[in-house]
């Protein structure tokens, strides 16, 4: 009987977690939909997330913080949040959680809690929208499209409205476009509607006109016969690379600002994070977001270098394979990309340690760089043989990315992971460009040289920081609390 009554008792608990989950689920899109207040937990998105993966979210944050969050904690929390007057904002409800059981008995309520913890959103100043046209429609191209019109909520802060193709554009290269975005293989069904209208040339992304456009040249576009203003124009095409290639887009009527997403010649090569501060996009047309694999390693390395300072290095990136490579051996005009992708380990180069510099100049000479191709299409894995200047221990590494993970200007961009079981597989859809498997991580016995091991997704993690350096480069960051 016991054992009866104590099965009981944890299906009922099971039961109102799930209730109180489901409680949580509507003020977290009340208050994106109503307010334009987006909720995340540890930089982890919860806008469209089900019952099962909330509940498993809570679970990564209390062993990330090493004290239980709980699901009715997070329910008091947001419940605040909503009442509360707060502009558009971002907030971690984790970081609050955590932080409201430090302060038990500095607030008599939840509301008095957070009220106190975000006085300063009022500050922030009034955001304008930003038309954003998409120039190209590939791999990157998709996600980011993805992205965008999955939270779109009220439209406050970029509006996808244009996908600029070549070719013409019939009925059935329509339906075409819409079955890719509709459908990927790597990242699953896409979490809305996508439908074509012919007669406008258009695909209706859950609900909303987005034109496709066919051009062979950028300046030949004139947006504003579309309804489009002041556009950021987001390069995902990689035919144009130099400032001068890039250029050509600002020619188009309706065009304001160009972002590349590749790296670029002559223009500001940026890691979001790390140096976006230093290009004004008041003065500043044109911005590259640089690499995936740059995007994986600078942030980890930029908190190597503030902690220990860093004498010298090798980068080895673990690469999914590529659109680059061919799927059977055929001519490539590159050493061994022309053999079959899915069935070979193939060494190439990597321009991700020398690109480093244009993010981190102090690391000028300091890091070799290669890499290879492996069969798998998505997920990546960066191994960063460092010697540092000043003594650490195991402990004393992991201890310093926990804490950069944690608070800082790096939380978007380091995600601390706590698994022994970690595979590329699992990392697959995570935002946070670098990955820091913990697990793994190597130091010398004298202290001086680590081996640092940081996962990936080339795909989505590098789109969530092409969004994030757009945002900044409309001036729609919204205010956060991380």
């Amino acid at each position: 009987m016991p054992f009866s009554k104590n099965y009981e008792k944890e299906l009922a608990f099971q039961a109102d977690r799930r209730r109180a989950t489901v409680e949580f689920i509507k003020i977290v899109s009340d208050l994106w939909y109503d307010k334009s207040i987006e909720l995340v937990i540890f930089r982890n998105q919860l806008i469209d997330r089900n019952v099962s993966q909330i509940l498993n979210l809570h679970n990564y944050a209390g062993k990330f913080v090493q004290k239980p969050i709980s699901i009715f904690d997070s329910v008091e929390i947001a419940q605040a949040i909503k009442a509360l007057d707060i502009p558009p904002a971002k907030l971690d409800i984790g970081k609050l959680t955590y932080e409201f059981h430090l302060d038990d008995n500095k607030h008599s309520n939840a509301t008095a809690f957070v009220a106190s913890k975000l006085k300063d959103a009022s500050k922030n100043g009034d955001i304008t929208p930003k038309d954003v046209v998409l120039y190209g429609f590939g791999r990157i191209g998709r996600l980011v499209a993805r992205e965008l019109m999955t939270r779109t909520g009220k439209g406050s802060q970029l509006r996808l409205r244009a996908i600029v193709t070549r070719g013409a554009i019939d009925e059935t290269i329509l339906e075409k476009r819409a079955s890719l975005l509709r459908n990927d293989s790597v990242h699953g069904d896409f979490p809305g509607t996508v439908s074509i209208d012919i007669k406008k040339k258009a695909l209706i992304i859950n609900g909303t006109t987005v034109n496709i456009i066919s051009a062979n040249a950028p300046e030949d576009i004139d947006y504003t016969k579309y309804g489009i203003n002041n556009a950021l124009v987001i390069d995902n095409t990689g035919a144009f690379r130099d400032k001068e290639a890039l250029s050509r887009h600002l020619k188009s009527k309706g065009a304001d600002k160009v972002l590349l997403t590749a790296p670029g010649k002559g223009v500001p090569n940026i890691v979001y994070g790390v140096n976006h501060l230093e290009n004004d996009p008041d003065k500043v047309d044109i911005f590259s977001a640089a690499s995936c694999t740059t995007n994986a390693i600078t942030p980890i390395l930029k908190a190597i270098e503030d902690s220990f300072g860093v004498k010298s290095g090798h980068l080895e990136t673990i690469h999914a394979y590529t659109n680059d490579q061919n799927l059977v051996d055929n001519f490539h005009k590159k050493y061994r990309r022309g053999r079959a992708a899915a069935l070979n380990m193939v060494i190439t180069e990597t321009g991700a340690g020398a690109a480093v510099t244009k993010a981190l100049p102090s690391f000028e000479g300091k890091l070799t760089s290669n890499a290879i191709r492996v069969p798998v299409p998505n997920g990546s894995l960066a191994i960063l043989n460092l010697e540092i200047e000043n003594t650490t221990s195991l402990n004393g590494i992991n201890t310093i990315l926990k804490k950069y993970a944690l608070e800082g200007d790096l939380v978007e961009q380091i995600k601390y992971e706590l698994s022994d079981e970690l595979v590329s597989s699992d990392i697959v859809g995570s935002s946070a460009p670098s990955i820091y498997d913990s697990k793994a991580t190597i130091v010398r016995a004298d202290g001086k040289n680590v081996l640092l091991y940081i996962w990936y997704d080339n795909e989505y993690g590098y789109s969530h920081q092409v969004i994030r350096l757009a945002k900044y480069i409309a001036k729609v960051r919204r205010y956060t609390y991380y």
